[in-house]
């Protein structure tokens, strides 16, 4: 198996773990890809499942040597590559004056990026109606591994120990949608300017598209370096089933979204997430793509996870042959129009370990 085979098999079957004290520790629940644990596979660095009802079944175990402490990733008994773990960063040992852990506030997500979800709570969240089905975002909070609301000020103390003490590179800040005007915004433009004001770290907000465009100029002067905003599924179908309050914002808003932030942030500089195996076919997603790379967003293809106490918990996440497929046809697509995820300033795509794809871009 070559390196990318290894990663994106892995990413769909999942690390079976005897034990989680290994490394950095790993994330369960939350908005966004969880349930995951950071792996450095062959010298590249990757957010693997763990914690989901197919990574207990899966195929790839870890050996370790006790005399030199060096592992490696086995698959049914045959040595794949040499595995590690990045370890618990240094910032995970501090709290706020009001004895808030810092790891509470933001996370290390693969071996150099901070991750945080501003507000911990979504206004489609507690709604059958309205959920996405494949969101987490509240489970970390009812678990109590995160708060609720991530003041500016938090945000800005914890960056800073993170560039000082762990060297992080760039931040990624989410959100859950707490209105149906701003979606979220406003908010991570206060945090993003807190930030700036105490540590050089380049940012990526991500928010749905808000009501009014001017929130995106607003959020390049408040210092944000980048923009996401995930479509998490291309069939409007799809997106009606698993997701009935976010697509409600219909893709034509989307498109016109994506137009307005790619004349402020720049080409390549806005991206979106697609979770294959919702339900897209490979030509749909291949045609979303095709249309997001000509209007110079970076199309973030991850394969979907299914998180534990989810309503698609028990789905099967994507057949690994169906991701690298459709890495392949991407990568090229990528190539050709020469955007590439290490020109991004930051975020999801520049830090690319919860996907194959960066691997693909040739």
């Amino acid at each position: 198996m070559n390196q990318q085979q290894v990663i994106t098999e892995l990413q769909s079957r999942g690390l079976n773990l005897v034990s989680d004290g290994v490394g950095a520790s790993g994330r369960k629940g939350g908005a966004g890809p969880s349930d995951h644990k950071a792996v450095t596979v062959g010298g590249t660095t990757v957010m693997v499942p763990v914690f989901t009802e197919g990574a207990a079944q899966s195929p790839f175990v870890v050996k370790r040597d006790r005399n030199t402490g060096s592992s490696v990733l086995l698959k049914e008994k045959e040595v794949i590559a040499p595995i590690s773990f990045p370890t618990q960063p240094k910032f995970y040992g501090l709290e706020t004056a009001e004895g808030v852990p810092y790891w509470k506030i933001a996370l290390l997500h693969s071996r150099n990026v901070l991750a945080t979800t501003v507000l911990q709570n979504c206004i489609r969240y507690d709604n059958r109606k309205t959920a996405c089905q494949f969101c987490a975002i509240s489970q970390s909070l009812e678990a109590g591994r995160t708060i609720a609301k991530k003041t500016p000020a938090q945000l800005a103390e914890v960056a800073e120990a993170a560039v000082r003490l762990d060297g992080v590179e760039h931040m990624i800040m989410t959100t859950g949608t707490p209105n149906v005007t701003d979606r979220g915004a406003a908010y991570l433009m206060e945090c993003a300017q807190a930030i700036r004001n105490r540590v050089f770290l380049p940012i990526q907000a991500q928010c749905e598209p808000p009501d009014d465009f001017v929130w995106l100029d607003r959020l390049r002067a408040a210092g944000v370096d980048s923009l996401g905003m995930h479509l998490e599924a291309a069939d409007p179908m799809v997106r009606s089933r698993i997701m009935p309050g976010k697509a409600r914002v219909p893709l034509t808003y989307y498109y016109r979204a994506f137009e307005a932030a790619v004349k402020v942030f720049g080409r390549g500089q806005v991206s979106t997430y697609l979770l294959a195996g919702l339900g897209d076919s490979k030509e749909t997603l291949l045609e979303m793509c095709d249309r997001l790379i000509a209007l110079g967003v970076y199309p973030f293809v991850v394969p979907f996870v299914p998180i534990v106490g989810t309503p698609l918990a028990g789905q099967s996440p994507p057949d690994s042959d169906f991701m690298f497929q459709l890495y392949q046809a991407i990568g090229s697509r990528l190539k050709q129009a020469n955007l590439r995820s290490a020109d991004m300033k930051a975020g999801c795509g520049k830090c690319g370990a919860c996907s194959a794809l960066s691997t693909f871009e040739g």
